[in-house]
């Protein structure tokens, strides 16, 4: 798991120019597939990593085309993050990026990094190799949408070369730096052909140091994919031509082969679409890269439980409230809350409890020789505002921890310091659409493996 920096509201101010993008028809849209293999990382390793996450970004909150790529698991190489093909450079270079919801920076691995484990093609970025690498000049209104570092030098808007430095650090002592740039992406549309889109602002890392960005989290990966809702974000770079939303199915990590589902940038697959349930997005000015929803209640079996609705909201310091986010692989709850839907589940559940708590989780049972465990757990259902209901599977909640051992994927968080948390787990073969424009999400069962 990683922690991104998130930029302050002040940074929405700034507008990237459009990015110069190849003709393409009307009724074309950008698919990119979500990429993911079996099996998760240590669960007690994602619990900390996910933890780690949290703690950061509660203290940093402040008919048209569309493409369409591959989204696969990360879980073979020991990563609980989703990734992205990402084609960079002219000509391309095809990268594994982490996509993640709670952040806006796109940025990647460069070959000048001085603690990259690996240079070799396909691992990292090599701007000499590409003919349209651009570095940003630190002059340049895009230079103020990243942090500077600490030691920066000093800008010179007179010299070419004077380039834009950034660096963001993360909470468990990880950063990443290096020079904001534009380049050239190559991205297929819904007919098959290839968009290529210009001056597309990343950072090319070329300082990579951490658990959160080359630790056993990041295994795969050779970057970011920030999908938030800052205007540096790939869907809010891309947004602009293809239409301001952009949807994703993230498939069942335990299916082997591995599925492919899609990222989708803008208003394709219309059939699924009508299948959607839909709740408000919510704006919070101390956190706005996140995609806030209001959860109203959580019920178990059926029985909703008596939750007093001042746990889920937003306060006067921009604490509480509830985040979609794809980087975060298990799922919070604010404490009291937490602490009521354990106890239910825990009387519910129809298989004995395990001998031993694996570390870091307080509910485990025994499965050992339940062929469909799924049956004997307690149903939860998750109801949003605008009368949209989630209502996840056992296996997006409770996962094996060890051998003939599962255990509650659900974690606490204390609303006063940060939020409740849908993550990756939880979301699995559901289709979900982030709406930008119409500022909603919906999700739905059906449609989720569609290609």
């Amino acid at each position: 798991m990683f922690h991104l920096t998130i930029l302050c509201s002040l940074l929405s101010l700034f507008l990237l120019p459009p990015a110069n993008l190849a003709a393409v028809s009307d009724d074309e849209f950008l698919k990119l597939p979500l990429l993911r293999k079996s099996p998760l990382p240590s669960p007690t390793q994602a619990l900390a990593l996910d933890t780690r996450r949290l703690h950061f970004l509660s203290l940093r909150r402040k008919p048209i085309p569309f493409v369409k790529s591959p989204v696969v698991s990360g879980a073979s190489s020991g990563s609980g993050q989703y990734f992205v093909d990402l084609r960079i450079g002219q000509p391309p270079q095809s990268l594994h990026l982490i996509a993640d919801t709670g952040s806006d920076l796109v940025w990647v691995k460069c070959s000048a990094c001085r603690n990259c484990s690996l240079h070799s093609p396909a691992t990292v970025f090599f701007p000499r190799h590409s003919s349209t690498f651009s570095p940003t000049h630190c002059y340049d209104p895009l230079c103020r949408l990243v942090p500077e570092p600490v030691r920066a030098p000093k800008c010179n808007h007179t010299r070419i070369h004077s380039t834009c430095h950034y660096e963001y650090a993360y909470a468990d002592g990880s950063l990443t730096s290096g020079l904001f740039a534009t380049e050239t992406t190559t991205l297929k549309t819904s007919s098959g052909r290839e968009a290529y889109l210009k001056s597309v602002a990343f950072g090319c890392g070329f300082r990579i140091s951490g658990q959160s960005v080359s630790g056993a989290s990041f295994n795969g990966a050779h970057g970011v994919m920030g999908l938030g809702r800052g205007p540096i974000s790939f869907a809010s770079q891309l947004g602009r031509r293809f239409g301001n939303k952009f949807s994703y199915c993230l498939m069942d990590y335990t299916l082997s082969p591995p599925p492919t589902s899609y990222l989708i940038i803008g208003d394709g697959d219309g059939g699924v679409r009508s299948k959607l349930l839909f709740t408000p997005l919510l704006t919070n000015p101390f956190s706005p890269t996140f995609y806030y929803i209001r959860l109203k209640s959580v019920s178990v079996n059926g029985v909703k439980l008596r939750i007093h609705p001042s746990v889920w909201e937003i306060d006067g310091s921009g604490n509480g409230g509830t985040v979609v986010d794809s980087g975060t692989t298990l799922a919070f709850l604010a404490d009291p809350a937490y602490r009521l839907v354990i106890a239910t589940v825990k009387r519910r559940i129809r298989l004995p409890i395990a001998a031993e708590m694996t570390p870091g989780f307080d509910l485990c049972v025994n499965v050992s020789g339940v062929s469909k465990p799924e049956k004997f757990m307690p149903r939860l259902k998750f109801e949003f505002a605008g009368g949209a209901v989630f209502v996840p599977p056992p296996r997006n909640y409770f996962i094996e921890t060890e051998e003939n051992v599962q255990c509650l994927a659900i974690q606490s968080v204390n609303p006063k310091v940060g939020f409740s948390v849908m993550g990756n787990l939880m979301q699995q073969g559901f289709v979900f659409e982030f709406d930008r424009d119409r500022s909603r999400l919906g999700f739905s069962r059906r449609g989720c493996a569609l290609p």
